[in-house]
């Protein structure tokens, strides 16, 4: 995992609006299937915490130890630290089973995804599903940021942290391909369609 640790997770996720991909993710889950799930890169918990509240099995890591100490504030058992020099999961959490791994709003930030598909793939049991989440990019929207001039505001080369990746459905679909992935499931979200804020990709380890 060395390259994808030198770039890290999002440590800034707690900053993310995730209210519009809330009911998204979650329909994308069944307890039957999806009963052990770890979140990469879970901010501050957010996610993890609803879902635990739903009555799933979930953990989350991230690298910033800010974001794990305000999660384990409502689930101090079910949040832990990433060690980005470490190629394995926290000691607690390399014994489950995970048949679930989501990340949101991470792959963006990274220079080497696919080291961190990777990872998320090494973490899984056979079968098991990667949902992904990243803003989307396409035909339509790009043009529009052209059109309008919002490209500078929209990619902001001055945001400390920021993106540094741009997907497309295709090229997202083609990353998990090159892994090993079968994408099971697309779904956009936020905005209209085809100017989606971000959008979801489920796949399932072919």
């Amino acid at each position: 995992m060395a390259d994808y640790a030198d770039y890290g997770f999002h440590s800034d996720a707690a900053t993310h609006n995730m209210g519009y991909q809330l009911d998204a993710i979650t329909a994308l889950l069944d307890k039957t299937r999806n009963r052990f799930i770890l979140d990469l890169g879970c901010g501050n918990g957010y996610l993890v915490n609803v879902l635990i509240g739903e009555g799933y099995n979930a953990w989350g890591t991230d690298a910033s130890e800010k974001g794990i100490a305000i999660a384990k504030q409502r689930n101090p058992g079910r949040f832990f630290v990433q060690d980005l020099s470490s190629d394995a999961l926290p000691e607690q959490l390399k014994d489950i089973p995970f048949d679930t791994v989501i990340s949101t709003e991470v792959i963006e930030h990274l220079y080497n995804p696919a080291a961190f598909i990777e990872f998320c793939r090494l973490q899984l049991k056979q079968g098991g599903e990667l949902i992904i989440t990243t803003p989307y990019h396409g035909y339509l929207k790009n043009l529009f940021l052209s059109v309008f001039n919002k490209w500078d505001s929209h990619i902001d080369p001055l945001w400390l942290g920021g993106h540094i990746k741009l997907w497309s459905r295709n090229t997202l679909t083609r990353a998990l391909t090159d892994a090993g992935f079968k994408v099971v499931s697309f779904t956009g979200c936020g905005r209209i369609p085809y100017f989606w804020k971000s959008m979801i990709i489920k796949a399932k380890i072919a």
